[in-house]
């Protein structure tokens, strides 16, 4: 699976209404072919900062990148953004999450 994860740095008048603004946008993409997950979250730490954590089934991510909603949002994104997004793009040999066995509950 491709596995990506994306730090944005949201500007702080938009911060709390960035799951509304990226809404859209979520439903779209959770609902292509091959996505396997698209969940936000917000950092503890930085209550401006979202982590994006996506997964897509093999190739699907490219179909995913010349789709409608993503373009759209490369448009109507960055607006409410303090700088360019961070990213890690990982191909992992797994089609979803493992257990953390350390942490072993049970």
């Amino acid at each position: 699976m491709i596995f990506i994860t994306a730090k944005f740095r949201v500007k702080p008048q938009d911060a709390d209404r960035w799951p509304e603004i990226t809404r859209e946008f979520t439903e779209a993409t959770r609902a292509e072919p091959g996505c396997l997950w698209f969940d936000w979250s917000r950092s503890l730490d930085d209550p401006a900062e979202y982590v994006l954590v996506e997964a897509f089934r093999d190739d699907a991510a490219a179909a995913h990148v010349q789709s409608g909603h993503f373009k759209q949002a490369q448009q109507t994104l960055p607006p409410h953004l303090v700088e360019t997004p961070r990213i890690v793009n990982a191909t992992v040999p797994q089609d979803g999450w493992s257990e953390l066995g350390e942490l072993a509950v049970g």
